[in-house]
């Protein structure tokens, strides 16, 4: 599932404005502001890749041999 968050505006300012923030929160821009034909800005993000690896157990604890 790809997750990508968009800022939709009224005017440019506004949109860089909102790419902005969703950058400040460890988001990576992939679309800048562009003018839509229907009278809308509108940029795209997608969330930072992290460098930890996800664990196997999904929450259920550490295995402990007994």
């Amino acid at each position: 599932m790809a997750i990508r968050m968009s800022v939709q505006a009224d005017d440019e300012d506004e949109c860089v404005e909102g790419l902005a923030r969703l950058v400040d929160a460890g988001f990576l821009p992939v679309m800048l502001p562009r003018y839509l034909t229907d009278g809308r800005w509108m940029a795209r993000a997608v969330p930072a890749p992290t460098t930890k690896a996800p664990t196997a157990s999904r929450g259920r604890g550490p295995v402990v041999s007994g």
